[in-house]
């Protein structure tokens, strides 16, 4: 081995230079945060490996089992382990986990080397407390007593127990306050030197009596995958319940949005929705008031609610609504279980106190978690990797994450939420993912869809009328009955069959609406199987009798005077005609537009009419100034870095081995070759080429990722450019070495010489 120490790289950089193309591109796909813009070179891709962010985002997405054999490199005496000696220091972890995860962290460079493995200095920093343990007694500045072994074996009970406990996962603790009652255990620990203060409230035990504590596990317990008991239904039986759910969450959004088409809710100033509207709401839709938060985070989810209205200061139905509900049944669930897996927000916090003790809203900006959609992903991916019918309880779930990303534990607090919320919608039936739930995972809206068809019932175009005025629908309305429904009758229950009931109050809501007796006799003969049962014929017919007899209208403004003369004037003269004015009454035109627009119609006709206030008084007021638009609740999440693939990957990798082998010719140094990468003959092959003149094929990807080929006459070749003449254009140009993809000799006889 001491051989070959000569052979081995000193650095980081040094290292990444001897991996191979397959071997680079695993790195930029593991790590794509570092890939763009493409490195110039190895050095420039070591210093942006090494950038904190990027470390502990690679750091994150380990598993529990990874991240102990990073600990073993972090904790030895010696700057880099024998990858042989991992097997002795964990002896109760596989060998081939072992392997396996040496090569995750040596694929993400997290560690460096092959036979001897070294962590990079940020990956030392990032981690603070390798394996649980702490600082050593001399980083701590303490001095710990000439026999720590005698000096732990005299403790009593009570100190022992701390001091195990620090031994654990985590070695700083807090230091509690003795109320007057005299020292706590780790207050004599102190006094005895066996733990050091870190600030007024905190103590950290130092490694050397952590290890010692620990006896043969230095390195803690074996972080073994967890095999939690699978949960098994039959599939079967979890699509129909999701089915039931889904047309719960159709029905009642639906139903929830018709009621906000009617009378919008308001914004509150500090965002979401007022209790007094989600009462209203809850009692309309007979359902409690966090499961009408629910439906109001869905359908806002969704992009089916939002702000907007004259000012921008209510919740009401988007444009989407519309289209939505013209789509068919499995379309319209996957809209919102897409919705709800890609949100920032997490309705299952509305209702909850926060710092303040103040109870969270439903539709509030306090709901919003960027970390939401990774959570959620996760959870159902761990789920989806059992198959149908299998699945995990709650609790296992979270479990299983904990040990998939420690790093992020947490960060799982809302996975029970997250599951009730999947349950709610048909995704996830006990712990077990439904069809639509592995389709929405696998491929989104359409994948969603796709699992739901069949399962959900076609839309029916009628209902069956009762004796006792109800009617009751078979299965989800078509949307235009459902939509002539709601105006017509009220939503006694709903269900797999809703139950509409006909009441004189919504026969008058009818003829309100513009609807006459005859119109609602001939609805209700087309949309009913059944006979229309006379008891219907007779209500309506008698509320329409009372109908219209007392009439309300309204104005928006009026116009006064007492020279009637002039009132008869204004009211003939064809110039004010888009004021909209009648008489009222002698002295009196009123008018259905606003006193502004009547005031700029009048004064453009050439008369000189005057503001009036309630009280009579004449008054002037400077133009109203806009509200500022709400602002919408929730942000979007920031990008991901999207992974590389194909050429992209493919020319990253060329462009850092072009860029490294330019480096080295600036510096005079030795081109190493490594298999399947040619920048050394390529640049051979372009000083030939300026030394004899002969024109060459370039490949070149310019600033913007475009490749082109083209021949080109050399004339110089020098601190990584190359100056010549480009044929095609016409003209002289300098290309950048590490950009140049390939080099060919123009041979004589070439056709493309001439």
């Amino acid at each position: 081995m001491d051989r070959m120490s000569g052979d081995r790289p000193a650095t980081l950089a040094a290292w990444l230079r001897t991996r191979s193309d397959e071997q680079l591109s695993a790195l930029l796909v593991a790590r794509p945060d570092v890939a763009r813009p493409a490195p110039s070179d190895v050095v420039a891709l070591a210093s942006r490996l090494a950038v904190p962010v990027s470390v502990d985002r690679a750091l994150d997405e380990l598993d529990a089992a990874t991240l102990q054999v990073l600990d073993v490199v972090l904790l030895a005496d010696t700057d880099g382990v024998p990858a042989a000696d991992l097997p002795a220091a964990l002896p109760e972890v596989p060998d081939e986990m072992l392997g396996a995860a040496v090569d995750r962290l040596t694929t993400r460079a997290l560690l460096w080397g092959d036979e001897l493995l070294h962590a990079p200095d940020p990956v030392r920093r990032s981690v603070r407390y390798p394996a649980g343990l702490g600082r050593r007694a001399v980083e701590l500045r303490l001095t710990l007593p000439a026999d720590v072994p005698a000096a732990i074996g005299e403790l009593p009970t009570e100190e022992r127990e701390v001091l195990e406990r620090l031994a654990g996962d985590r070695p700083v603790g807090h230091l509690p306050d003795t109320n007057g009652s005299g020292s706590s255990p780790a207050r004599r620990l102190l006094q005895r030197g066996l733990l050091a203060r870190i600030d007024a409230l905190n103590v950290e035990l130092p490694r050397e009596i952590g290890l010692l504590l620990r006896g043969d596990r230095p390195f803690g317990p074996p972080r073994l995958r967890p095999e939690p008991a699978v949960v098994q239904r039959d599939p079967a039986t979890v699509d129909r319940r999701a089915a039931g759910a889904a047309m719960e969450a159709i029905g009642r959004v639906g139903e929830l949005l018709v009621l906000l088409e009617e009378e919008p809710a308001g914004l509150l100033r500090s965002g979401g929705i007022g209790v007094r509207d989600q009462k209203r709401l809850a009692r309309a839709l007979h359902v409690s008031e966090p499961e009408a938060g629910w439906l109001l985070e869905l359908a806002h989810l969704a992009g089916l609610l939002d702000v907007g209205g004259p000012h921008r200061d209510e919740w009401l139905p988007s444009r989407a609504f519309d289209l939505w509900r013209e789509q068919d049944l499995p379309a319209r669930w996957a809209t919102l279980a897409g919705g709800w897996l890609d949100s920032v927000r997490l309705p299952s916090l509305a209702g909850q106190r926060d710092v303040s003790g103040k109870a969270v809203n439903a539709l509030s900006p306090d709901l919003v978690r960027h970390t939401a959609p990774a959570i959620r992903r996760s959870a159902l991916a761990a789920l989806a990797e059992y198959p149908a019918g299998a699945g995990l309880a709650p609790d296992d779930l979270v479990a299983l994450l904990r040990w998939r990303t420690p790093r992020r534990a947490d960060r799982l607090a809302p996975v029970p939420g997250l599951l009730a919320e999947a349950a709610r919608l048909g995704v996830v039936v006990e712990g077990v993912l439904s069809t639509g739930g592995r389709g929405l995972l696998a491929t989104g809206e359409d994948g969603a869809a796709d699992g739901m068809r069949g399962l959900l019932p076609d839309p029916v175009d009628h209902v069956l009328a009762q004796p006792d005025l109800s009617l009751v629908a078979p299965g989800p309305l078509v949307a235009e009955l459902a939509d002539t429904l709601a105006v017509v009758a009220d939503i006694e229950s709903s269900g797999g069959a809703t139950v509409f009931r006909v009441s004189e109050a919504s026969v008058r809501r009818a003829l309100d609406s513009g609807w006459s007796a005859t119109d609602l006799h001939d609805f209700f003969a087309r949309a009913s199987r059944t006979p229309v049962p006379q008891a219907l014929d007779y209500l309506i017919d008698d509320v329409a009798r009372q109908h219209g007899r007392l009439r309300v209208g309204a104005i928006e403004s009026y116009v006064r005077s007492d020279d009637h003369g002039l009132l008869s004037q204004v009211l003939g003269d064809r110039r004010t005609a888009a004021a909209e004015l009648r008489r009222l009454a002698p002295g009196v035109l009123i008018s259905g537009l606003g006193a502004d627009e009547v005031l700029t119609v009048l004064r453009e006709a050439g008369y000189a009419p005057a503001g009036e206030s309630p009280g009579g008084a004449v008054l002037t007021r400077p133009p109203a100034r806009p509200r500022a638009a709400a602002r919408r609740p929730g942000a979007a999440p920031p990008p991901a870095a999207r992974p590389l693939g194909g050429d992209e990957l493919a020319a990253t990798v060329r462009e850092i081995r072009a860029g490294d082998a330019a480096l080295a010719a600036r510096r005079g140094e030795a081109v190493r070759q490594i298999p399947g990468v040619t920048t050394a003959g390529t640049l051979e092959l372009l000083s030939r080429a300026v030394r004899e003149g002969v024109p060459v094929w370039l490949g070149y990807v310019d600033a913007q990722g475009s490749g082109s080929q083209r021949v080109v006459q050399p004339v110089s070749l020098a601190g990584g450019f190359l100056q010549g003449y480009d044929e095609r254009r016409g003209e002289h140009r300098t290309f950048a070495v590490h950009r140049i993809t390939s080099v060919a000799l123009v041979e004589e006889g070439d056709p493309a010489a001439s």
